[in-house]
């Protein structure tokens, strides 16, 4: 795994000598997984704290199928879920960047 995040950072590096700046998916992929789990983890703490806001809470069961407020294994799945998303955005943001970025510099 190491020897992965070097490649991968040392391609970025190369990219970037180069006059191109690329996305490394790797870094990405755990940069956003964990800021979407945080922040799931952030919305569900303040829903239990701050119950009276006006913020509709129920909306983080469109992107998070099967969650719930009710029980401690679905908020493991929404974390589980919010973990996935993050890493579903990097996979196609990522190489579609970069890609981009080689062909119109």
């Amino acid at each position: 795994m190491a020897h992965a995040a070097s490649q991968i950072h040392s391609r970025a590096r190369e990219d970037s000598l180069s006059g191109r700046t690329a996305i490394p998916v790797m870094a990405l992929g755990l940069s956003l997984s964990l800021f979407f789990a945080l922040s799931f983890a952030l919305c569900v703490l303040g829903y239990y704290v701050l119950p009276s806001l006006p913020i509709a809470h129920g909306a983080l069961a469109i992107p998070l199928p099967g969650f719930a407020f009710d029980s401690g294994p679905r908020f493991l799945l929404g974390l589980v879920e919010s973990f996935a998303w993050g890493w579903y955005v990097a996979l196609i943001f990522a190489p579609l960047y970069n890609f981009f970025v080689r062909r119109y510099r």
